[in-house]
């Protein structure tokens, strides 16, 4: 469900592909992802595509798994997991690794121990989705505020659809506040959903944004259509057709399965286990389940709907449901119904990821080879830990049991010309625009083109940290140096550049082209020689004031003149205060998630939008004092050239004030 500097960047990053996807917005700062087959193969026994194919069986199975992830659980501080293989409708591999109790050294039972998928668990809402579009009770085509109580409004004059949402192109902005309540008291899906209604940014179908919300909605119609509350339906419909008998929606969970819940961990090293982590809306992301239950949600899904003797969904239902809906460029990974794709190595491959706070998991269908794999840590652990792990293992499989060398793709002629024509800096769709503009700008990526024709994308390095190159291979279509991902800019139909978008990772959102004056490195720049104006001129007005005493120097301006440059010192103050506040409230957000994922902002966002207003009435007063300056008799160069620049910087942050939203007491995120 998925973290500015590097802690705030990496929030947004995990929030993309999964729950917590909303601790803090994406940042550009570099993600570590497997860049290539040779970068995974340098884990402890993971082969590369170069070496022959291993056989995909148990025992082969168990030397792979079990000389990979207990070194990866050491070495990136992960206190435990499970994983379990599926192929050919049977359970090939469950094991758990590491400790589901640190205290007790419990080792976890990929049988009875369950984890907290995060939004995997989205896969089961959309599942039932399905069953009901089969029944004929839901349309994936029409106005979804003729299943709900309460009004979604239009955007562009077009609703939302079952199909926007199941694809995440409803258009709606991020949201986070209460999405992780601090009791499963507080969790309530109708009022959640009434009192959350996120602000609709794109026209729906037509960007990619990923809504936990959105998910909320698909739980709450399928609720309202079958007459059953959303998880008794899950367990009716879902878990008990799939002997999934340790699987839970219910929050706090039933009194049977509440004892065999693996303790959750911020990192093995930390050893407090966190409390259980409520999610709300529940659809979105409140499973708890055990590995081999996810074992024949797989399998239900990889044999299009049947399990053993039973089916969940008819078959031609299922092959919908597994059928490119959606994709932001022609030829990259897009959205399915609900599952997201990731073809790779040859293979058609779709799943989703899943994260809370604590718990970090994934799940892969390889839907030609009917191999499904699902995986799930309880910490997040240290240098991008679980993260890592779950990517680099995943990547690790494939190369040894689907190996495959990727078509050369020579460059092109117009490489230069092109990577001139797509640097600059692009922002998340992925974002909340009402309450958090100011935060989300420190999750622009930037792309700057090199002096080999490659360019550089600042969100993707590779294991050791360096940052990835991209040839171009075809019309705006880059191809990673040395690895086989792609990535690609779109163009408006005006043929500028309008957002790029990667098979690198998950595809839930893109990033989109931001002009010059609202990019990070132009406001950067312009912001933070600003603020050191601002601490000059309070510095020179507190030990200015000393030394003139010291030395019995009054300043020679009458009264007017002393009361307007007061006014000006003070609104220097505002200004400053402000934008301190702005920081700190970033510095507290990225520290603690509960600023976010409980709410807890939001008297702090009230008081910040009326220091903004005073700190315009301040910039004001700011201009004012140098005009009159200049229209004053006697003032020194250096004094009118210093409070010309104070009246500079302070239009220019009273621009990003306004440009931003500082101001404007909306607290919807």
């Amino acid at each position: 469900m998925n973290r500015f500097a590097n802690t705030a960047a990496a929030f947004l990053f995990s929030l993309a592909t999964g729950l917590v996807a909303a601790q803090v917005p994406p940042s550009a700062t570099p993600v570590s992802l497997p860049a290539s087959a040779s970068s995974a193969s340098t884990l402890p026994g993971v082969t590369s595509p170069a070496d022959h194919t291993h056989a995909l069986t148990t025992a082969d199975l168990s030397t792979f798994f079990d000389g990979l992830v207990p070194y990866a659980l050491e070495k990136g501080d992960v206190a435990g997991g499970v994983i379990s293989v599926v192929k050919d409708g049977k359970v090939i591999f469950a094991r758990g690794y590491g400790y589901a109790d640190l205290a007790t050294r419990t080792v976890p039972s990929p049988e009875t121990t369950l984890f907290r998928p995060g939004s995997t668990s989205k896969l089961f809402t959309w599942t039932a989705v399905m069953q009901q579009v089969e029944q004929g009770k839901l349309d994936l085509d029409a106005d979804i505020n003729q299943y709900l109580d309460f009004r979604i409004p239009p955007r562009d004059g077009k609703p939302i659809t079952l199909r926007n949402i199941m694809t995440h192109t409803a258009g709606f902005e991020d949201t986070a506040r209460d999405l992780l309540p601090a009791s499963t008291d507080d969790v309530n899906l109708e009022k959640y959903l009434k009192s959350h209604i996120p602000a609709r940014i794109f026209a729906p179908g037509t960007i990619v944004a990923y809504s936990n919300y959105g998910c909320g909605l698909a739980g709450y119609i399928v609720q309202r259509v079958s007459g059953q509350p959303f998880d008794e339906y899950i367990k009716q419909h879902i878990f008990d057709p799939l002997q999934m008998n340790h699987s839970s929606f219910a929050q706090p969970l039933p009194a049977n399965l509440a004892p065999l819940l693996s303790k959750g961990y911020k990192s093995a090293s930390d050893a407090k286990p966190r409390a259980f982590e409520p999610v709300d809306p529940a659809p979105a992301g409140a499973l708890s389940s055990s590995a081999t239950d996810m074992a024949n949600f797989m399998i239900a899904q990889l044999q299009d709907g049947r399990f053993g003797d039973v089916r969940i969904l008819k078959q031609t239902t299922a092959e919908l449901m597994h059928s490119l809906q959606h994709t932001a460029a022609p030829g990259l990974n897009g959205f399915d119904l609900g599952f997201y794709q990731e073809n790779s190595h040859g293979q058609r491959i779709i799943g989703h990821a899943g994260d809370t706070e604590v718990f970090h998991s994934d799940l892969h269908l390889m839907l030609d080879a009917d191999v499904g794999v699902f995986m799930s840590f309880n910490s997040a652990g240290s240098d991008g830990g679980a993260h890592v792990i779950r990517k680099a293992v995943f990547q690790a499989f494939l190369d040894r049991y689907f190996p495959y060398t990727a078509p050369n793709e020579p460059t092109v002629a117009t490489a230069r010309a092109d990577a001139a024509r797509v640097a600059g800096w692009y922002e998340s769709s992925r974002r909340n625009d009402s309450a958090l503009r100011p935060l989300y700008l420190l999750g622009q990526a930037s792309v700057v083109a090199k002096p080999d024709n490659t360019i550089v994308v600042s969100p993707w390095t590779n294991y050791a940290g360096k940052p990835l190159s991209w040839r171009e291979v075809g019309p705006l279509t880059y191809r990673e140096v040395n690895g086989d991902a792609h990535l690609k800019f779109v163009t408006d139909a005006n043929g500028k550049i309008d957002y790029w978008a990667t098979d690198i990772e998950v595809p839930v959102f893109v990033f989109q082209r931001v002009s010059a004056a609202r990019s990070m490195g132009t406001v950067s720049l312009g912001a933070s020689l600003s603020f050191l104006l601002l601490i000059v001129a309070l510095l020179s007005w507190g030990v200015g004031g000393w030394v003139r005493r010291h030395y019995r120097r009054p300043l020679v301006l009458d009264a007017s003149q002393l009361r307007s440059r007061l006014l000006s010192r003070l609104g220097v103050l505002a200004l400053f205060v402000d934008f301190s506040g702005w920081m700190s409230l970033l510095v507290a957000s990225s520290i603690s998630d509960d600023m976010l994922l409980q709410g807890r902002m939001t008297p702090w966002l009230y008081l910040l939008y009326v220091l903004g207003v005073l700190g315009l009435i301040g910039a004001l007063a700011v201009v004012v004092h140098a005009v009159r300056s200049w229209m004053a008799p006697r003032r020194g160069r250096w004094v009118l050239a210093g409070e010309t620049l104070l009246a500079l910087a302070a239009i220019y942050l009273s621009w990003l004030i306004l440009a931003f939203g500082m101001i404007s007491f909306n607290v919807r995120y």
